[in-house]
């Protein structure tokens, strides 16, 4: 599968609208289109799949080693990857949009805000490729996007002013109907605010796929995954609008090693028979009265108590919680699994790219293993004194005190997001059926 990365100048620039008028186009004239994304975001990928109606694949070096991202990519399926980059071009020590192309050996199309410039967008282009250069990267800046661009004089002075060797591959037209409305962890989800279609088709007439495909190219082929078969084990996976933040990979392992069942908290479904539940982040808070008021959050305290081994991340974490106070002040009973009030708040707690080492043997991991993930939560957790933790925090803030895994029977919350290529669904798929 051929593809591009599609850079940004710096986190701001639209991208994301950018990405998703070249996701449109490429479907528009026929292709099939596999969107993907660098970095650990969970939103933007939300944007591709409700314009692609595609899983977008998450690409992160950080969380998945170089051989676990190409074999990522590799699962993807298409005529042509589009790969949406994080913060700027050369932003982040863990896993820039740069290094996600570099292990991929694929061109990067730079977006640039043309909104008050023209030779200036030129200019800029040419600095971000001899960077590379400069900075001993391999990194291969081959055209440019123009963001807030119109069209006439403004678009030719733009294309006219590229060096020949970066390909004008067209503009997004300065439109507010082409915004995507922010709230806190970013954007609002793509099936809450997706673009307007005719905006956004206005958007993909302008982008050029004869040459961006022309350069698109195929990365080197992955190393096998050391992936076992499966195991007889059901996982139970909440799916709804409280805890829709899922890695396609981390499914697709789950499907690997066990029986998959879904069910949704919030319309109060009964827990499916299972050995396992995993409760991925979301928005709890944006739900907590409903989660309160619904049965299946007693069906958890009660499945948790038994002895059923649940896993829960982030939002997952705070619905297994005593309690989830809104920033307006309004508390509302969880789950009462684990030890834990947790409380929001207007700014963030925590962004970080995460390493853990497992204190003890655990749902994700055994004693002294290491797992990496990521965190980015505006919630705090306030814990009982004793409290059991299941990891000590070597990168990143975690739960409480530089740890991380609060455990209560066999049940882990974690603010760390942890990806399949880790290791931790092989291991909590394997534990879910122990005795």
């Amino acid at each position: 599968m051929k593809g591009v990365v599609l850079g940004g100048t710096k986190s701001g620039v639209g991208k994301t609208v950018a990405t998703l008028a070249v996701l449109r186009a490429l479907a528009a004239d026929g292709y099939d289109v596999q969107p993907a994304k660098a970095g650990p975001d969970f939103i933007d990928p939300s944007h591709h799949e409700a314009v692609t109606d595609t899983p977008s694949r998450t690409l992160d070096l950080w969380l998945e080693g170089r051989e676990g991202l190409r074999r990522n990519y590799a699962r993807g399926d298409g005529d042509v990857c589009v790969v949406e980059g994080v913060m700027g071009l050369y932003d982040g020590d863990r896993s820039s949009t740069a290094m996600v192309a570099e292990a991929l050996d694929l061109p990067v199309v730079l977006v640039v805000d043309a909104k008050a410039g023209m030779e200036s967008v030129a200019a800029t282009a040419h600095g971000f490729r001899e960077y590379a250069t400069h900075a001993g990267r391999d990194v291969d800046v081959v055209g440019v996007i123009a963001q807030r661009a119109h069209g006439g004089r403004h678009e030719s002075g733009i294309r006219e002013a590229l060096p020949d060797d970066l390909a004008y591959l067209g503009r997004i037209p300065p439109r507010e109907d082409l915004e995507i409305p922010e709230r806190h962890l970013g954007l609002h989800m793509g099936a809450e605010a997706p673009l307007d279609g005719d905006a956004l088709d206005a958007a993909a007439a302008g982008i050029r796929t004869d040459r961006l495909l022309d350069l698109a190219r195929t990365p080197p082929r992955a190393a096998p995954a050391p992936v076992g078969g499966p195991t007889g084990a059901r996982i139970a996976v909440a799916r709804d609008a409280a805890f829709g933040f899922v890695y396609p990979a981390t499914v697709e392992r789950l499907r690997d090693r066990a029986t998959v069942v879904t069910f949704s908290p919030l319309a109060g479904d009964d827990l499916p028979a299972c050995d396992g539940v995993y409760l991925p982040g979301g928005y709890p808070e944006l739900h907590a009265a409903d989660l309160e008021a619904s049965p299946t959050t007693d069906a958890l305290a009660a499945a948790a108590a038994e002895g059923t081994a649940v896993l829960g991340e982030c939002g997952g974490l705070m619905a297994l919680a005593e309690s989830l106070t809104t920033t307006e002040g309004e508390r509302h009973a969880m789950a009462g699994v684990l030890p834990a009030d947790v409380r929001m708040h207007d700014r963030y707690q925590a962004l970080d790219h995460v390493e853990l080492r497992a204190r003890r043997d655990t749902l994700t991991a055994a004693a002294g293993d290491r797992r990496r993930g990521h965190e980015f939560h505006y919630s705090s957790a306030t814990v009982d004194d004793d409290a059991r933790f299941a990891f000590d925090v070597v990168r990143g803030s975690g739960i409480d005190d530089e740890r991380d895994g609060l455990v209560e029977h066999r049940t882990l919350g974690t603010y760390c997001h942890l990806h399949a290529e880790s290791g931790a669904i092989d291991a909590f798929v394997a534990r879910a059926v122990e005795d």
